[in-house]
């Protein structure tokens, strides 16, 4: 007999609780905040309902009747720290405030390292999601484009944050996963590639590293990135 088709529901047009039968013992909020202090303390991969039913001291089976599935509980997550944005009176000077979103997006990612992992657009409608793209949306205000273009340019700016922030925590774990320090493995990696760009075979390689053979400042190099993504959205007369 083959089962009842699947269907799609979201979690948050679910109600929390009917007007019927004994106030539930837990929230949203308690579940949610379970599940992030689990993945802040051992990652993503230890997030299950079982561990969160034990963090929170009841039966796995009766958390699923607050949360039907580990996919909404992923999304219960990231509205969560979602609401860790601060949201503040728009400046008026759209590519401000757009940094100071980028930056302020960057150090929440940072805070919980999971959460470039679970960044998604089918997560992009909880209700801090919600929020923090209208308080978006009215920092650009002053840029003069359609709204469709606007949202573009939130979306990029968040893409290229998840990924650049992605780059330095798999960076730094794979460098605290070292036999050796950071400074040795940089020395054998320099020493072999100047060998390979003496070799003659990549001149164009070895004029780029005789420019610039300096180390590359991370913190500079993330503020040009925003700028460039910025300048692409900026009206040439206003550039």
């Amino acid at each position: 007999m083959a089962g009842r088709a699947a269907v799609p529901e979201v979690i948050w047009a679910r109600p929390e609780r009917t007007g019927r039968g004994p106030k539930p013992a837990y929230t949203r909020a308690d579940i949610a905040a379970a599940a992030v202090r689990i993945a802040d303390a051992d990652g993503l991969d230890a997030v299950s309902m079982r561990r969160v039913a034990a963090e929170l001291g009841c039966g796995t089976m009766s958390l699923y009747n607050y949360v039907p599935r580990k996919e909404d509980l992923y999304e219960l997550m990231v509205d969560a720290v979602g609401g860790e944005h601060e949201l503040w009176e728009p400046s008026g000077d759209w590519r401000a405030d757009m940094g100071r979103v980028a930056r302020q997006t960057r150090a929440l990612m940072h805070r919980h390292p999971w959460l470039p992992r679970l960044m998604s657009p089918v997560y992009g409608f909880s209700p801090n999601a919600l929020r923090y793209i209208e308080h978006c949306l009215a920092c650009l205000e002053p840029l003069e484009a359609p709204y469709g273009t606007k949202l573009e340019l939130f979306a990029m700016l968040n893409g290229v944050v998840a990924t650049y922030v992605r780059n330095e925590l798999e960076t730094a774990e794979r460098t605290r996963a070292l036999p050796w320090s950071e400074e040795q493995e940089n020395a054998a990696r320099v020493a072999y590639l100047g060998g390979r760009l003496a070799s003659g075979a990549y001149p164009h390689l070895a004029a780029a590293f005789t420019e610039d053979p300096g180390p590359v400042d991370l913190e500079a190099f993330f503020e040009r990135t925003l700028d460039r993504i910025l300048d692409a959205f900026t009206p040439p007369t206003a550039r």
